[in-house]
């Protein structure tokens, strides 16, 4: 007999899935194989063939069209599911996650939508990489929103703090920023319209662990406008160097306190001179000059806890 569950645990529903018609991947029309009898102890349908789940997925190494993202991992997938349950197109699990996403799949069932258990090296496919997390959730990805002097004048005013990354090259380091600022409470990443900047991309999502569905990710045109904008309309802008800037990071205390405004410099090249010649100041943590610096995320972390962490 099944144990009840937890008041966290998703369970997956009984009963076999709804027939299909055919499927059409990339103008190749593919039919899925026959109807298969569920699994007792899961109650979901038996797992997907190749075809079946890259066909309903999209391709193997990114997402199938430029609006699309697959969110790896439960803690991701979880996250969009109770913020966003509209934006998820179509479900992949293996058959141990399968046990725990019986809500999602009764949504998605609702809303006539794809969901599936599939063979573990069959999620790998779907996923693009063997870190799925045993789950895969296809989603639409909302367009980037392009920075305005209204919309910081706003942000300001609400005293919301916001984190600028300076030509942040790598996914896996965006992701592990976008999870750090949601964990201090940063709910605005901006990053600059550049080629070298990484987005919000498969990766991305898959290292933020859910750490995007709890921020808003803007385009800047220009940095070193947008700094001025900051700092016109009342924010706190800091600049992180990797020398030159100043041991701690004193802050306002009381109601005067200025919102923050942090800005992140690329891996390898820090912040653009132009960039940081127009922050209000520059910030350097202390290290044993045995390495050069700290990893750009490991940095957002220390920042963030030294401006936001202590108040």
């Amino acid at each position: 007999m099944r144990s009840t569950p937890t008041s966290d645990e998703f369970v997956a529903p009984t009963g076999a899935m709804r027939p299909r018609g055919s499927t059409e991947y990339h103008g190749v029309k593919v039919q899925p194989a026959a109807p298969r009898a569920p699994i007792a102890s899961a109650g979901v349908p038996g797992p997907m063939s190749a075809n079946e789940a890259i066909a309903a997925a999209g391709s193997r190494s990114g997402p199938a069209r430029h609006d699309e993202l697959k969110i790896c991992g439960l803690a991701a997938v979880k996250a969009r599911f109770a913020g966003d349950p509209g934006s998820i197109k179509r479900l992949f699990f293996d058959h141990a996650t399968g046990q725990r996403v019986g809500l999602m799949c009764k949504a998605l069932a609702a809303q006539k939508k794809i969901y599936r258990q599939v063979e573990p090296a069959e999620l790998e496919k779907v996923a693009g990489s063997i870190h799925h997390g045993g789950i895969v959730a296809v989603v639409y990805a909302p367009p980037l929103r392009v920075t305005t002097a209204d919309e910081t004048a706003k942000w300001a005013k609400a005293g919301e703090s916001v984190l600028v990354l300076d030509r942040i090259g790598n996914a896996h380091n965006l992701g592990a920023i976008a999870r750090t600022a949601a964990f201090f409470g940063i709910t605005r990443i901006v990053i600059p319209d550049h080629v070298s900047a990484a987005r919000p991309s498969d990766s991305a999502h898959r290292v933020a662990e859910g750490g995007f569905e709890h921020l808003e990710v803007w385009l800047a045109r220009d940095l070193v406008a947008f700094a001025r904008e900051l700092a016109a309309t009342g924010y706190d802008v800091v600049g992180a160097a990797t020398r030159g800037g100043r041991p701690d990071a004193p802050r306002e205390k009381g109601k005067d306190r200025k919102p923050l405004a942090l800005f992140l410099g690329n891996e390898e090249a820090g912040l653009a001179p132009d960039v940081a010649a127009v922050c209000g100041r520059l910030v350097t943590i202390p290290g044993s000059s045995k390495v050069e610096s700290l990893n750009v995320s490991v940095a957002a972390a220390v920042l963030l806890w030294e401006l936001l962490g202590r108040k």
